[in-house]
């Protein structure tokens, strides 16, 4: 029902590849405290460090912990949206993403929004706003979501609500996925090549 894209867990984490994340912040997450309390949790960071494997995995915690859950790409909700609110349907794609007392937001900022999304999506975050927790994962630092929503002031917006009552988690380190390929050289000869 949480519709998430894999099966992942926090016991499954490689923390010693992320030595910036502490195990401890993230088992005291899994108790769900913070969404009982409707707060936002942001994980941000480059590609490849695990932000959704962490995502699916303190999703999952919550479900424990009797909350629903939905996880959703920001691009599959957004098309979502846009396709609900040109059919005139946008009320009803509203309240399904609002009924979960989490949702999870995967991949924020990788596409920039066009501005009716930015505005579809305020909308969503209004709806949420201290009754709903949000988890967002996305790759890019709060500083620059005036890039990801094309517009400062919707992006001041959004992040006032999200920031009041927050947890942010920013993840330093190299991409997990291309760890393997550095140490067998394949990555760094190609990027050498290039250069």
């Amino acid at each position: 029902m949480a519709k998430f894209p894999c099966e992942r867990t926090l016991d499954q984490f490689e923390f010693n590849a992320q030595p910036a994340l502490d195990p401890k912040q993230f088992r005291e997450l899994a108790l769900a405290r913070w969404v009982a309390n409707g707060d936002a949790l942001l994980m941000l960071a480059p590609p490849g460090v695990g932000k959704t494997h962490l995502a699916i995995a303190l999703g999952r915690e919550v479900i424990r912990c009797g909350y629903s859950t939905l996880f959703s790409t920001a691009a599959s909700l957004l098309t979502r949206h846009s396709v609900g609110h040109k059919k005139g349907r946008l009320e009803e794609e509203l309240a399904y993403f609002s009924k979960p007392k989490l949702l999870i937001i995967d991949e924020l900022g990788y596409l920039p929004f066009e501005p009716d999304a930015a505005h579809l999506f305020f909308q969503l975050i209004c709806r949420r706003y201290e009754k709903g927790s949000v988890m967002i994962t996305g790759n890019r630092p709060i500083g620059e979501w005036n890039v990801v929503f094309g517009d400062s002031v919707m992006a001041t917006a959004i992040l006032d609500r999200l920031l009041h009552h927050s947890h942010v988690v920013a993840i330093k380190g190299e991409s997990y996925r291309l760890r393997e390929k550095k140490r067998a050289g394949i990555f760094q000869s190609k990027m050498k090549r290039e250069n």
